[in-house]
């Protein structure tokens, strides 16, 4: 399979409005700098801040299968989620073992506390959290109450999604 890393970055980089569209630096570094926005209530330092393109690709597997149990949360692939998820795995040159991969999550995505009992670091769940946002438009009551579930289970403080909502636009 192709390097989680680069299926994450390429599923924020599908996102087709606001900020992450504009993600120059690339999906991982959007991710990160939104975490650390959100936890600190300050934009990281342009000098000597941290390199938030570099995430370990345990990390980066946890953040794609949060993505994709958000992406299924309301029980369904809508349309503009297919189409973000198609762009992603032809932007990141998934392979057939990747592309399997992606369809058995799909069709068995990770639970919520499967995918928390691995996070250690308040910054990796803000980092968790946050791609798994970006990988929806929440807009169902399913979709909410799963981001709401996974923000409670990697104790991503209330502030800190707030503020990540705030910075995603709709």
């Amino acid at each position: 399979m192709a390097d989680s890393r680069q299926v994450v970055d390429a599923l924020v980089r599908a996102r087709r409005s606001g900020i992450a569209a504009s993600a120059a630096l690339g999906g991982l570094a959007l991710i990160g700098g939104l975490a650390y926005r959100a936890l600190r209530g300050a934009a990281p330092p342009e000098k000597g801040g941290p390199d938030f393109s570099k995430v370990d690709e345990d990390e980066a597997r946890l953040m794609l299968r949060a993505m994709v149990a958000a992406t299924i949360a309301d029980g369904m692939v809508d349309t503009a989620e297919r189409k973000r998820l198609d762009a992603a795995v032809a932007g990141a040159g998934l392979d057939s073992d990747g592309r399997a991969w992606l369809e058995r999550e799909l069709e068995s995505p990770a639970e919520i506390d499967e995918i928390a009992e691995r996070v250690n670091d308040p910054d990796a769940a803000a980092r968790i959290y946050t791609a798994a946002r970006l990988a929806i438009d929440p807009d169902t009551l399913q979709e909410r109450q799963f981001l709401k579930m996974l923000a409670e289970a990697l104790d991503v403080p209330g502030e800190a999604t707030a503020r990540i909502e705030r910075d995603i636009p709709a």
